[in-house]
């Protein structure tokens, strides 16, 4: 366990210490912000009043949902593309020789895999974090309507999104043993993942089609826990009638529907979370069946 924690505590450091990994990706979520407020805001404007069409909007409720919709679609990502960044200390180890070195050591292979996995999932929480923290102080500025509870259940979820990212970055990138092929695969998750999980379009503007088959992917409910949590209270603010407010939460997928069921948000977790230990399970089976040297025999 002594050897476990140093691992973890091994990789953590070398990450933060490299001033050309970490920048990025700590600031890559405040540039992807700014940039969804500089260039997207009038889109999702536009949006929100055209699903309130006929009611008189202020501008401050428009900024309020709009200022939920932007924050949590921005976690969403990067909850996953920040994970694939964190991964680089693994792919660096194996690209340079470093990992047969540690290899070595008096620990597992599993262990030394899984001290890669914590050591990526603490990287990608913290990042993560300061991302919502920015966030709350631009919801702040749009207008907050968010409860306690409203957000203490943002940041369990953006602790099991980057837990999801986390695993579903591993599995991917255990098999990759070059820095170019974790560029090709950081870019690819980068320009993909928000369309793929609903983060940068709402499912009900997708066809029905596309919409159904992104239902069977697990971010999907990531993403839609994050809206509903961001967004809910700055909706239910809005003086108008019921339907509104219904029509609302669907169109912004505050609430979500599989071939016409509604999905509670209990369910969501319960996807979520059954494709994190999915993904770690296969992750850490990987690792123990790449047998190396006599320990391993």
């Amino acid at each position: 366990m002594t050897a476990f924690r140093a691992l973890v505590a091994r990789n953590t450091k070398l990450f933060f210490r490299d001033k050309g990994t970490f920048f990025p990706a700590l600031l890559s979520p405040l540039i992807l912000l700014f940039l969804f407020v500089a260039f997207l805001g009038n889109v999702y404007r536009d949006s929100v009043r055209s699903v309130a069409e006929g009611v008189a909007l202020s501008n401050g409720a428009v900024e309020s949902v709009v200022g939920g919709w932007l924050v949590s679609s921005l976690l969403a990502v990067c909850a996953v593309t920040v994970a694939f960044t964190a991964n680089t200390i693994m792919i660096r180890d194996r690209s340079e020789g470093q990992a047969d070195d540690i290899f070595v050591a008096p620990v597992s292979r599993t262990a030394v895999f899984a001290a890669y996995f914590v050591s990526t999932y603490l990287v990608t929480a913290v990042i993560c974090l300061v991302a919502l923290c920015a966030g709350f102080v631009y919801i702040g500025i749009a207008g907050w309507h968010l409860s306690a509870a409203s957000v203490f259940l943002t940041v369990a979820d953006v602790l099991l999104l980057s837990w999801f990212g986390t695993a579903l970055s591993a599995v991917i990138c255990r098999f990759l043993r070059t820095q170019g092929g974790a560029v090709a695969i950081q870019a690819t998750v980068s320009a993909a993942y928000g369309f793929l999980c609903g983060a940068y379009m709402p499912l009900s503007n997708m066809a029905a089609g596309l919409r159904n088959f992104l239902m069977f992917l697990p971010g999907t409910y990531g993403t839609g826990l994050l809206h509903a949590h961001l967004m809910s209270g700055a909706i239910g603010a809005i003086q108008g009638p019921p339907a509104l407010t219904e029509g609302m939460m669907s169109g912004f997928d505050c609430t979500l529907d599989f071939f016409g069921h509604a999905v509670p948000a209990a369910v969501c977790y319960l996807v979520l979370l059954g494709a994190a230990l999915l993904l770690t399970g296969i992750f850490l089976l990987s690792c123990r069946a790449e047998k190396r040297g006599p320990r391993d025999k």
